[in-house]
């Protein structure tokens, strides 16, 4: 399974890539990393290239930046570059794409569950031209039936209201070009949407498909109060149709509401005043005041996003690089 979103097709073939640098944030995954290095080392190895190993520690609470500095202290490849708390994955990932400098770039989770094992293929597509090479999620079976149902759910919701299309069962497990990269660091918006990002800056691309497998080692951090603030990030970031919505609501209910005040009025002419009823007062009262708070709330939710990109804090702190 291929998806080519580049209408020209793919340039000239390149010859093989000088360097390789893996991203790899991580949020109390110090259990993870020693079976993570153990799958990717021998994937990288064989390909012959300069390689960078940079994990982004996003703040974390247990023993992950001693994981990290035990493999240092054996393998000078891997880099450890800690925030000094806890910024969030999209903001770890943005740290990691900001601080490597190699031809090509790997963003990739450390549970495993994205196979460090399809890296040499992603590179060979990349030598046949292609900017992004991005990982298709074919088989979702070992994630849990209500996020495989929510995340087809988004998918599908963001590319029919994003001028930008994302596509679909596709996370943050990629190879991009170093001229990607270049882009990306471009984009210095405080909320990150990365795969938004990713889409938004374009270039060749195409998908290749594997199947994704369970998480053997730890538990996800992400909750789902987590998912749904990125769902609402990604939505707000690149698509004001919530906002437009509101405007054709507001034409609709005054429509309604001229219609019905002019049809009492007629009724009143023609059959006289009678008693005004409490209950349906009371409908049309609480009715138009929810559509009146939800329309607050959405331009609250944009309006939250302009303060925050107007104080144009950093996207993250970095306590320490090694």
């Amino acid at each position: 399974m291929a998806d080519d979103l580049n209408e020209n097709g793919p340039a000239e073939r390149r010859r093989e890539p000088v360097s390789l640098g893996v991203v790899v944030p991580v949020y109390n995954e110090a259990d993870a990393i020693p079976p993570f290095y153990q799958a990717l080392k021998p994937v990288l190895e064989p390909l012959g290239y300069e390689t960078q190993i940079l994990f982004v520690d996003d703040g974390s609470t247990d023993d992950t930046r001693a994981a990290i500095r035990q493999l240092q202290a054996r393998d000078p490849s891997v880099r450890l570059v800690g925030l000094s708390r806890n910024f969030g994955k999209e903001a770890a990932l943005s740290a990691g794409i900001d601080r490597i400098n190699t031809d090509v770039v790997v963003p990739i989770d450390v549970d495993l569950q994205d196979p460090p094992n399809l890296i040499p293929k992603m590179i060979e597509r990349w030598r046949e031209g292609y900017d992004v090479v991005y990982a298709v999620r074919t088989d979702r079976s070992m994630d849990a039936f209500g996020k495989r149902v929510t995340a087809s759910s988004f998918y599908r919701l963001f590319n029919k209201i994003s001028h930008e299309r994302i596509p679909e069962d596709v996370g943050d497990f990629r190879l991009i070009d170093r001229r990607v990269v270049a882009a990306l660091r471009q984009l210095p918006e405080r909320n990150r949407f990365m795969k938004g990002l990713f889409a938004w800056v374009g270039f060749r691309a195409i998908g290749v498909p594997y199947a994704r497998q369970k998480r053997i080692i730890g538990s996800t951090t992400l909750s789902w109060i987590s998912l749904w603030r990125l769902a609402i990030d990604g939505i707000t970031s690149f698509s004001t149709l919530p906002l437009r919505i509101w405007t054709y609501i507001g034409v609709l209910s005054a429509i309604l509401a001229f219609a019905y005040g002019t049809f009492i009025v007629a009724r009143t002419l023609v059959l006289g005043a009678d008693l005004p009823g409490y209950a349906s007062l009371m409908v049309v009262v609480l009715f138009f005041g929810g559509i009146q708070l939800i329309s607050l709330g959405v331009i609250g939710e944009y309006l939250g996003r302009l303060f925050i990109e107007a104080k144009k804090r950093p996207i993250y702190l970095i306590d320490h690089e090694d």
